[in-house]
């Protein structure tokens, strides 16, 4: 299969780097030069495609599949009449999408649906958690401690687009929940580690949870996936607290992080699930290469590199990279992808470390850090977490 992936950034890569893996050819489509999925494609077209919608047609002869890899809503409008014209699948839920785009609706969602998810201000307590309503991620999450912190941010132009909810501490996790034709399948789950600044640095795959929790995250993915009518994939992000799950956001897009992980751990290919869906107009999820209870262990997670320091970071770290490149076997890594060159003082670097048991995955990793650190004299290794609450 032939497919076109719009944005070259942090979604953009993972799409590209699973698409790869999935044996087909990808034609990448960014308007940046440089483009973080530009060393994995096949073809690069640097085009924006808010003004270059001619070019951009002619460019999608003998495309099977358009993947949005990007958050721009221009953009992706742009794409659903292109989309129309060439009469190529949009492997993108635009309505899905719309809601989950938004915490204010999402989180109505949520109510209406009576999915636990954390509290909104002021019906909880101190520490609360400020959030933009409309960026995903860690983008512009504060967290407040006492009232006269909160009474200064509000003064701060915040308005009715922001969230104030209860801040919840413990483990994270990630579920991707798909649908196309009112089916509906979940994907593995998986555990996520913050950088200091709330950023995910680390996937790890397969989790500890129970499987009495593991079914609730599931039924709970499922019951706001058929609430949408999901045609297409989305991710439901919750929070282990007091021994109950909480759900804090959802996202109708490709995913970035935890689909590689996932394609690692059990050996199911998300953006292949999607892409064949689109095109055969039916749900498609092949048999798992791996059962689950032959689930390899995984860590995914973002550094960056200086001759200071290696300091295990959020994947914001990834945007400020130049083009990355796939490389097999990086100081004993299964897999990296990095911006290094011979010489390069400062670069990033994604590890996939994989092993039978986690015991045997985390000396691996460790391994490779030392390995790199040796190699460059780097004096040491940081792996920090949020600051205490």
């Amino acid at each position: 299969m032939r497919v076109a992936i719009i944005g070259g950034k942090l979604q953009g890569v993972e799409a590209t780097y699973l698409a790869k893996k999935a044996g087909w050819e990808v034609v990448l489509f960014d308007r940046r030069e440089r483009a973080q999925a530009t060393g994995l494609t096949d073809m690069f077209h640097c085009l924006d495609i808010l003004t270059s919608a001619e070019e951009v047609i002619a460019c999608m002869a003998g495309i099977d599949l358009i993947i949005p890899a990007i958050e721009d809503a221009a953009v992706l409008q742009a794409l659903a009449e292109i989309a129309r014209i060439t009469q190529i699948p949009l492997a993108f839920d635009s309505a899905a999408y719309a809601v989950s785009s938004s915490k204010c609706i999402s989180n109505r969602l949520f109510s209406a649906l009576d999915v636990p998810s954390p509290r909104p201000w002021p019906e909880c307590q101190f520490p609360l958690l400020l959030k933009p309503s409309g960026q995903s991620g860690s983008k512009g999450v504060h967290i407040i401690h006492i009232r006269e912190e909160l009474d200064h941010i509000r003064s701060q132009n915040i308005d009715d687009d922001w969230i104030i909810e209860e801040y919840l501490d413990g483990p994270a996790y990630s579920i991707e929940v798909f649908g196309f034709a009112g089916k509906y399948r979940v994907f593995q789950i998986t555990e996520t580690e913050m950088d200091r600044v709330y950023d995910c640095k680390r996937v790890l795959a397969p989790t500890a949870l129970d499987y009495r929790l593991m079914g609730q995250f599931e039924e709970i993915a499922l019951k706001i996936a058929s609430e949408l009518s999901l045609n297409g994939i989305m991710d439901v992000e919750a929070i282990l607290h007091d021994g109950k799950l909480k759900v804090l956001e959802i996202d109708a897009r490709i995913p970035s992080q935890t689909p590689t992980a996932v394609y690692h751990s059990s050996g199911i290919n998300m953006v292949e699930c999607l892409g064949y869906s689109f095109v055969q107009e039916s749900l498609y999820i092949p048999i798992p290469k791996r059962p689950r209870q032959n689930e390899r262990f995984v860590i995914y997670e973002h550094c960056k590199v200086t001759s200071e320091k290696i300091e295990v970071s959020g994947e914001h770290i990834l945007a400020e990279a130049g083009p990355l490149k796939l490389v097999p076997d990086f100081f004993g890594a299964d897999e990296a992808l990095t911006d290094y060159t011979p010489g390069k003082k400062d670069w990033v670097l994604t590890l996939i470390t994989r092993g039978t048991s986690p015991e045997d995955a985390w000396d691996k990793r460790d391994s490779v850090l030392e390995r790199i650190q040796m190699a460059f004299n780097i004096p040491e290794i940081l792996d920090p977490y949020p600051p205490g609450i």
